[in-house]
């Protein structure tokens, strides 16, 4: 059974080069403060674009949560 009092926070990487969200990762919020720090940015491969790219920190249910609006 997962944690759920944790001061942990699930984010998404994604790439610069494509666009795709590859890895996921977790930060400790209570070390990172809003003032002094900015997004985490990593080095890592990109499969889609097959090279090393820069990764950026997102949140992890962007855009998977969204009410898509009816047809009718």
């Amino acid at each position: 059974m997962a944690k759920k009092n944790t001061k942990r926070k699930l984010i998404g990487l994604v790439s610069n080069l494509s666009g795709h969200r590859t890895y996921y990762t977790t930060v400790n919020t209570q070390n990172r403060t809003t003032k002094g720090q900015g997004k985490l940015t990593l080095r890592k491969y990109d499969p889609v674009a097959r090279q090393h790219a820069t990764y950026t920190e997102t949140k992890k249910n962007l855009g998977r949560n969204e009410v898509k609006p009816r047809k009718g």
